[in-house]
């Protein structure tokens, strides 16, 4: 079986230009940046809606901020992908990730429920932990989220991930630890009708529970609500996801220690830039640690299939940049401005450290200063670029060489310079070609069953 998705990481459709360093970026002032960013979100509802009529069984995008460079722009992907629901019927949505460490975790668990609703049931929760300083240190301070101290920050994640789980599962919930206190142990709240709900035997929940009832509050008058000292002790999250317990995470992964955890977790894992022998040196890892931690799964399902289980959505996801020569093209042509598009990708994240990702598993170490010379992303299969027929058997080779059972695989058609219609034309002759080949040689897809009632909007609206 195989599954096929779409990563989105919004691109600027605007021209590369190569600056007098060698750099590679936006060939526009700020003012055309942001006119850019505009079309981009506007193309990443557009492709989200047509990749679900083509086919695809997977929309997955990122979360980043403040980039006029030229490489990546999504700044709320569940507010894009609530759009693409309301449009669609069948396509699953996930992000590669929403960084939790920047937003207040009970807001976060509302707003990827309310998606899981209006869906359906088809929501992926990404999450992730930040990486870049301009959007760590702006959005996640308050959270203890800078990227600089890396334990702070895993701890921050791990209490915001606890919290996203308990407001998905429990009826009602406190919170106390490093970062949050949930609900704040001062909140008045002496509201007759909240005492007489949980005084209902039904709600199964008693007023004791909720609250901690105390004496009028001397200090303080106006509403009754506040003049006194009865405070809050536990909330209830709405709405909660129609899936259950939970919807599956995810979680883009680069390091071992973090593979694991993952992997401990019931996690299942993203991976985007790896070369194939790199790949499956990770999907190993990750394995491992899931056999020892008896095969977590928020469904208690136990072992699942090597590399990718169809049935049960559990497993590791790679991603590859797709360039196809459409009928008719210049392939030469397209090659070179293929090229110049992963220059402006890699520009970006070379400074970051991930150039040592692309060292292949025998290697120790990849010269982070080095600039990454496209050909060599396209040299190790980490950007596949020809025919139909070329790029899928690329993409089969890696399922081969890593060793999948199933096969879940994301393509990355949005490039830096090129237009919405330009994306959507590669997605359109990768749907007509290669989907039906890539069927073929694995066995199938899955049925696209849909396991939840969607929403009626019309109902709704009468």
């Amino acid at each position: 079986m195989i599954e096929i998705g779409v990563f989105h990481n919004g691109a600027c459709d605007l021209p590369p230009v190569r600056t007098a360093d060698g750099t590679v970026c936006n060939d526009g002032s700020l003012r055309e940046v942001h006119a850019a960013a505009q079309r981009t979100i506007v193309n990443q509802i557009r492709q989200g809606i047509l990749a679900d009529k083509l086919g695809f069984d997977y929309w997955f995008q990122t979360e980043h901020h403040f980039q006029p460079e030229g490489a990546e722009m999504s700044p709320n992907p569940l507010a894009s992908e609530m759009a693409i629901a309301a449009n669609t019927k069948q396509i699953r949505l996930g992000q590669a990730a929403n960084i939790i460490v920047w937003h207040h975790p009970v807001r976060l668990a509302e707003m990827a429920a309310m998606l899981d609703v209006v869906s359906g049931g088809r929501v992926e929760v990404g999450v992730g932990r930040g990486y870049q300083p301009r959007e760590n240190e702006v959005l996640g301070k308050p959270y203890g989220s800078t990227i600089q101290d890396q334990e702070r920050n895993r701890v921050a994640f791990q209490e915001a991930l606890d919290i996203l789980i308990k407001c998905w599962t429990e009826p009602s919930f406190s919170h106390r630890d490093e970062f949050f206190s949930i609900p704040p142990r001062y909140t008045k709240w002496n509201h007759k009708q909240t005492m007489a709900y949980f005084g209902m035997p039904k709600v199964e929940r008693s007023v004791e529970d909720i609250l901690s009832i105390g004496p009028p509050d001397m200090y303080s008058a106006g509403s009754p609500v506040l003049a006194s000292t009865t405070t809050l002790k536990e909330i209830s999250v709405f709405p909660q996801p129609l899936q259950k317990p939970y919807p599956q995470l995810w979680e883009p992964l680069t390091s071992p220690r973090s593979i694991r955890f993952a992997a401990e977790k019931g996690v299942n894992g993203y991976f985007i830039i790896e070369p194939t022998s790199r790949l499956k040196h990770n999907v190993e890892l990750y394995y491992e640690a899931a056999e020892r931690a008896g095969w977590p799964d928020r469904l208690g399902r136990g072992r699942f299939k090597y590399g990718w289980d169809a049935e049960k959505r559990r497993g590791i996801v790679t991603c590859r940049y797709i360039h196809l020569v459409l009928p008719g093209a210049d392939r030469a042509r397209e090659r070179e401005r293929f090229k110049l598009a992963l220059e402006v990708q890699w520009d970006y994240y070379g400074p970051f450290g991930f150039a040592a990702l692309l060292a292949e598993a025998a290697e120790d170490f990849l010269d982070l200063q080095t600039k990454i010379n496209p050909e060599s992303l396209l040299r190790k299969g980490v950007a596949l670029f020809g025919s139909p027929e070329e790029v899928v058997e690329k993409i089969l080779r890696i399922k081969d060489e890593v060793g999948y059972e199933d096969f879940m695989f994301h393509a990355w058609f949005e490039l830096a310079g090129f237009a919405g219609p330009e994306i959507e034309d590669q997605m359109r002759y990768f749907a007509e070609t290669c989907m039906p080949m890539l069927h073929r040689a694995c066995g199938g897809r899955p049925s696209r069953v849909q396991e939840f009632t969607v929403p009626s909007f019309d109902d709704v609206r009468a």
